[in-house]
C-alpha cells in the first residue's frame, strides 16, 4: 500500500488532502493559533529590520579574529566517518549520500534532517577525532567552499536560525581543526565568516520556531560572546535573553516543556560546554542556569529503565546511550532523586530490579506539540538490564515516513479503543507552518495518584481521551509488587458520568509491546503467555476478561529502522463498561524462591500455572476509598471465575489511605503442574513462532491497529 494511503488510515479526514479548517478548532486553539500567527509576524519584521544595513552595527564588527577560549564538544566523535568520506560516502543523521568525487554542497540532500546536519557542520568533530592531516585539510577545504557559495546567498536550510546557530557552535568549538596551520587568507575568510554569521544570528533569532531550537540559537550567541575576542559588550543582554528562556522551558521538575526526554540530553550536551566557557573566563552564570541544569540532570536519571537508556515518550527515539553516559559524569549530586514528577507527569515505580515508567500526561501546549506522541498511560518497563515492554519509539530522520504510525496510541503500551488513537490530530496549514509539524490535542483531562501499601507501589490514573468521540473513560491501575517479581494491572472503560449502554459494541485492544530481544511464545492455556529474557529468565502475563493474541508489531526505535517484533493484545469489545485484569510476574522453580516473596511467588505460580478445574481464592474485600482518590476511578469487581477458569487474575488493590485487608495464604502447586511448566518452557524456547522477527516490515504496509483520527 502507498504511504499515503497509509497516512489516511491513520489519520482519517484527510484523504482529500486538504488539512482541518479553522472552523475544526476549539475556540481556544483558535485564538492560540491566531496568537501564534501575529508573535511570528511581530518577530519576523523584528529581525528583519534589525538586520537591516541602517541597524546591525549594534551588534559590532563582524570579524571573529581572535579566540579566547576553544569550548570542548561532548558529542561523540566517530573517526571511521573519515574512511567513508574517503571513499566518497558522507553519511549524516543516518542518511549516506554518494558523493562521486563532488563536494557535500553539490549533493542533492536525502533528507532535510542530512541537509541540516550537512550545513550545521556537526561532522567536524568526526575529521577532527581521525588524526589525520589529510582529515584536518579537508574540513578546511569545505569550510572555504561553504564560505563561497553562502556568503551572498540564502538557501532553504543555510541561514536557519538553528542551523546558523549549531554551524557557530562547531565552528568555535573544532576552530583547531579549521585553523590550525591555514595560511593568513583561509584565516581571514573563515573568521569573517564567523563574524558575519554572528551578527546575523544576533539580529535574527526571534524568528526561530520556540522550544529547543530557540534555546540553542541564544546557547551559541552566549557562547561565542565568551569566547571571542571583543564580543563581551554584548554579552550581559545576550545572558538575559537566554535565562529568560531557560526558564521558560525547563519546567520546576527538570522536564523540558515539550515533554521529550531526548531534548534533555541534547540541551545539556550544548549547557555543559557553555558552563566550563563561564568558568575559564571567571564569570558568574546566568541566573537560574546551575539550578535548571541540575534538575534536568535528576529528571534524566528518573527517567532511565534498567539498560540505562531513556525511556521511549513524545519523540524519543534510537538511543543515544554515549551522550547520555556523558552528561550523566557531569552530575554532582547524583544521590539526589526524584520521588514524582508532577510537572512532566511522568510516574516512576520500582521495586527490586525492576523498574516501570508511565506516561501520564496530556499533549504539551500547542506550540510543543508536533512532536508529542499519544501514548497517555503508557509505560515501559524493564528487569535488571534487560528491557522487558517498550513503546514503539521515535524512528530515525531517515524513517521519517512512520512517523505517523509511530504517533498512533496503538505503538504504545495502552489501550486503544475502535482502533483510535487517545489523542488528535491537528491538521493546519497556518499552524503546521508556525511550529513546524502538525501538533497534537487530547486527553484534556488526565488524573493519576500514587501510594504505597505493604512495600508494594500502586499507581492509579485516568484520562479522557475516548470521551467526546465515544463516551467512555480509559483508567488503569498497576501495582508492583515489594520484590518487584510481581505486576498487577487493570484497564476499564466507562461512562465518566453514570451508567452508558452503547448501542453496539465497541473493539478494544490493549497492547503490550514485547521488546526486540525478548522471546515471547504461547502456553498450553489459551490467555497464558511466557516472555523469557535474553539472561534465561522466565516472565508470565495472565489475561482475564479479553482473548490474548500473540500478534506482529513494530519497533520504530531500533538503530537498524523500524523491525517486526511480537506483541501481546488483550481483545475484546466494550458495550459500555468493561475491565480487563492481567499479570506480569516472574516465573520462579519451587524452591528457588526470591527472598521476602514467598507468598507472592505461589500465588505467582498458581495463576500462571494452575491445572484445568482448579479454582483461585481470591481477595473480594475492597478497602474503602478515600475522598482524593475518588478521582481515580476504582476497577470495577471482576466477575465471579467459572469452576474451569484456570487463569483468574487478581486484580491491582485500590489506591487508598486506608489499610488493605489480609490476603488468604496461596495454595503451592502441585509438584506435577511445577514439571509440566518447567518442560513446557524448555520445549518452547526452541519453537520458532516465539521468535522477535528479524525482518523489516514494509512502510507501506496498514494495520487498522494504527487508525487515528483528526
Amino acid at each position: 500500500m502507498h504511504r499515503l494511503a497509509l497516512f489516511v488510515i491513520l489519520y482519517p479526514g484527510t484523504a482529500k488532502g486538504n488539512p482541518a479548517s479553522m472552523s475544526r478548532l476549539s475556540v481556544s486553539e483558535r485564538m492560540r493559533v491566531a496568537s501564534l500567527a501575529a508573535d511570528k509576524s511581530r518577530r519576523a519584521a523584528l529581525s528583519r529590520l534589525l538586520y537591516s544595513p541602517m541597524l546591525r552595527w549594534r551588534y559590532g564588527a563582524p570579524v571573529a579574529d581572535q579566540l579566547l577560549i576553544v569550548p570542548q564538544d561532548l558529542r561523540t566523535a566517530d573517526p571511521s566517518f573519515w574512511h567513508e568520506v574517503v571513499l566518497d560516502h558522507f553519511g549524516l543523521a543516518g542518511t549516506v549520500a554518494a558523493l562521486d568525487g563532488a563536494s557535500p554542497f553539490d549533493v542533492r540532500a536525502p533528507n532535510q534532517a542530512w541537509a541540516h546536519a550537512l550545513h550545521g557542520f556537526g561532522w567536524l568533530r568526526h575529521l577532527g577525532a581521525s588524526g589525520h592531516d589529510e582529515a584536518k585539510a579537508m574540513a578546511c577545504r569545505l569550510a572555504v567552499d561553504w564560505v563561497g557559495r553562502n556568503n551572498r546567498s540564502d538557501t532553504a536550510f543555510t541561514w536557519l536560525p538553528q542551523v546558523a546557530a549549531r554551524r557557530a557552535i562547531s565552528w568555535i568549538s573544532h576552530s583547531n581543526v579549521l585553523l590550525d596551520g591555514a595560511n593568513q587568507k583561509t584565516y581571514d575568510v573563515i573568521a569573517n565568516s564567523l563574524g558575519a554569521q554572528l551578527v546575523r544570528l544576533s539580529a535574527e533569532w526571534r524568528d526561530t520556531p520556540g522550544g529547543y531550537p530557540r534555546l540553542l540559537v541564544l546557547t551559541a550567541l552566549v557562547l561565542a560572546d565568551l569566547a571571542i575576542a571583543g564580543h563581551d559588550r554584548r554579552l550581559a543582554e545576550a545572558e538575559k535573553m537566554f535565562a529568560a528562556e531557560l526558564q521558560r522551558q525547563i519546567l520546576p521538575d527538570g522536564g523540558h516543556v515539550s515533554r521529550n526526554p531526548r531534548i534533555l540530553v541534547e540541551l545539556m550536551l550544548d549547557l555543559l560546554p557553555l558552563r566550563q566557557c563561564f568558568a575559564a573566563r571567571g564569570r558568574p552564570l546566568p541566573a537560574g542556569m546551575l539550578a535548571a541544569m541540575q534538575r534536568m540532570l535528576t529528571m534524566l536519571r528518573y527517567l532511565r529503565l534498567g539498560d540505562g537508556r531513556l525511556v521511549r515518550f513524545n519523540g524519543t527515539g534510537v538511543a543515544a546511550s554515549a551522550g547520555l553516559a556523558t552528561v550523566l559524569a557531569y552530575d554532582d549530586r547524583p544521590s539526589t532523586a526524584l520521588t514524582e514528577a508532577r510537572d512532566s507527569n511522568y510516574q516512576r515505580l520500582e521495586r527490586g530490579d525492576t523498574i516501570i515508567i508511565i506516561d501520564a500526561g496530556a499533549p504539551p501546549p500547542l506550540e510543543f506539540a508536533g512532536e508529542a506522541y499519544a501514548g497517555c498511560l503508557s509505560f515501559e518497563m524493564s528487569v535488571g538490564t534487560e528491557l522487558l515492554l517498550v513503546n514503539g519509539g521515535a524512528p530515525a530522520p531517515v524513517d521519517a515516513g512512520w512517523r505517523a504510525a509511530a504517533r498512533a496510541t496503538a505503538s504504545h503500551n495502552t489501550l486503544c479503543l475502535a482502533d483510535t488513537s487517545s489523542a488528535r490530530l491537528v491538521r493546519h496549514r497556518r499552524l503546521e507552518a508556525l511550529i513546524g509539524s502538525a501538533p497534537i490535542r487530547e486527553p484534556d483531562s488526565v488524573e493519576y495518584k500514587t501510594k504505597e501499601r505493604d512495600g508494594a507501589i500502586v499507581f492509579g490514573g485516568q484520562h479522557d481521551g475516548y470521551v467526546k468521540r465515544f463516551g467512555l473513560k480509559h483508567s488503569r491501575r498497576i501495582s508492583l509488587a515489594a520484590s518487584g517479581a510481581r505486576v498487577e494491572g487493570s484497564d476499564r472503560l466507562k461512562d465518566p458520568f453514570g451508567t452508558l449502554r452503547l448501542n453496539h459494541d465497541l473493539p478494544f485492544a490493549i497492547h503490550f509491546h514485547v521488546h526486540p530481544d525478548v522471546l515471547c511464545q504461547r502456553t498450553d492455556e489459551p490467555n497464558v503467555a511466557e516472555m523469557i529474557l535474553r539472561n534465561g529468565e522466565v516472565w508470565t502475563f495472565t489475561l482475564r476478561g479479553a482473548t490474548l493474541a500473540l500478534e506482529e508489531g513494530t519497533f520504530f526505535a531500533d538503530s537498524t529502522g523500524p523491525t517486526r517484533v511480537l506483541q501481546l493484545i488483550a481483545r475484546g469489545a466494550t458495550s459500555g463498561d468493561t475491565q480487563v485484569d492481567w499479570v506480569i510476574a516472574k516465573y520462579v522453580e519451587p524452591g528457588d524462591v526470591v527472598a521476602g516473596a514467598a507468598d507472592e511467588v505461589a500465588e505467582t505460580v498458581e495463576v500462571a500455572g494452575a491445572p484445568d478445574g482448579v479454582e483461585q481464592d481470591k481477595q473480594d474485600a475492597k478497602p474503602e476509598a478515600s475522598e482524593v482518590e475518588a478521582k481515580v476511578d476504582a476497577p470495577a469487581p471482576a466477575p465471579a471465575p467459572a469452576a474451569d477458569d484456570a487463569t483468574e487474575v487478581k486484580p491491582p488493590p485500590e489506591v487508598t489511605e486506608t489499610e488493605a485487608k489480609a490476603e488468604p495464604e496461596a495454595k503451592p502447586e502441585s509438584e506435577n503442574a511445577s514439571e509440566a511448566k518447567a518442560a513446557d518452557t524448555a520445549a518452547k524456547s526452541n519453537d520458532g513462532d516465539a521468535k522477535a522477527l528479524p525482518d523489516k516490515p514494509d512502510p507501506d504496509a496498514s494495520s487498522s491497529d494504527t487508525k487515528d483520527t483528526t
